[in-house]
């Protein structure tokens, strides 16, 4: 079952390294066009995607605040970067336009069961993002094919007491995988109060459907309007 405000619960993503203005002017136009939550982008291109949604809403007489939300990618995509960097990369996002955060953690630190190291991670990230917005919304990327179930539990707690507000499975860049519904049912019961967004390999309504079923909050995809397509086509005619 997809739901009702299919749209307003998708990341309309492009984070391949060719990626030209082109193609960013291209997908914050389908997004302001299909209404999707946010365009998801490496932060090279923020304040790009941030100028080209403004005179969008300029030039179609729509408040700013009806815009697709920008999510900027932070350690993307190894999560290897030191914290002070991500830190710094975060608030430089915020600055340039972004409403939100997708921050890749650095991996060992779950693979090694190292919740302080995490947490400490996350709530740096958090609070350097913050600081320049207060509402700005994190995301953390665990990339869940890489974790068993005790790192991914791990994870989740980081998160939330780092002050995270999503935990998310994967980059789409690791040769593990994306995300699988075994991952996004593994965070939805370990993640508390914190939302789920599953990303990775999300290419059609039925991957859509099986994400959202297991307790996706958001998707993230590059195939967003095709999914739209198809979810169009599966509604009943009256």
């Amino acid at each position: 079952m997809l739901p009702m405000d299919l749209a307003r619960r998708i990341d309309h993503t492009i984070l391949k390294a060719e990626a030209t203005a082109a193609d960013i002017r291209q997908l914050a136009t389908q997004a302001f066009e299909h209404r999707f939550a946010a365009v998801c982008v490496n932060p090279r291109w923020v304040r790009f995607a941030s100028d080209t949604l403004a005179g969008l809403a300029a030039e179609h007489h729509r408040s700013v605040d009806e815009l697709p939300n920008i999510a900027g990618c932070v350690g993307f995509p190894l999560g290897a970067n030191r914290v002070t960097v991500k830190a710094v990369e975060a608030s430089s996002c915020v600055k340039d336009g972004c409403n939100e955060i997708d921050m890749v953690i650095f991996l060992p630190l779950l693979l090694d069961g190292d919740l302080p190291g995490a947490r400490e991670e996350i709530m740096e990230v958090v609070r350097s993002a913050r600081s320049v917005w207060s509402k700005s919304v994190v995301k953390v990327i665990l990339e869940t094919a890489v974790l068993n179930e005790r790192q991914i539990a791990i994870g989740c707690e980081a998160a939330v007491s780092g002050g995270a507000d999503f935990v998310k499975t994967s980059t789409g860049f690791h040769p593990a995988g994306g995300a699988t519904v075994e991952a996004v049912q593994m965070l939805k019961k370990y993640a508390g109060p914190l939302k789920v967004k599953a990303s990775g390999g999300i290419r059609t309504a039925a991957d859509a459907a099986k994400m959202f079923n297991a307790g996706a909050d958001r998707i993230g995809c590059s195939a967003s309007v095709a999914i739209l397509h198809q979810a169009d086509a599966l509604k009943p005619c009256n």
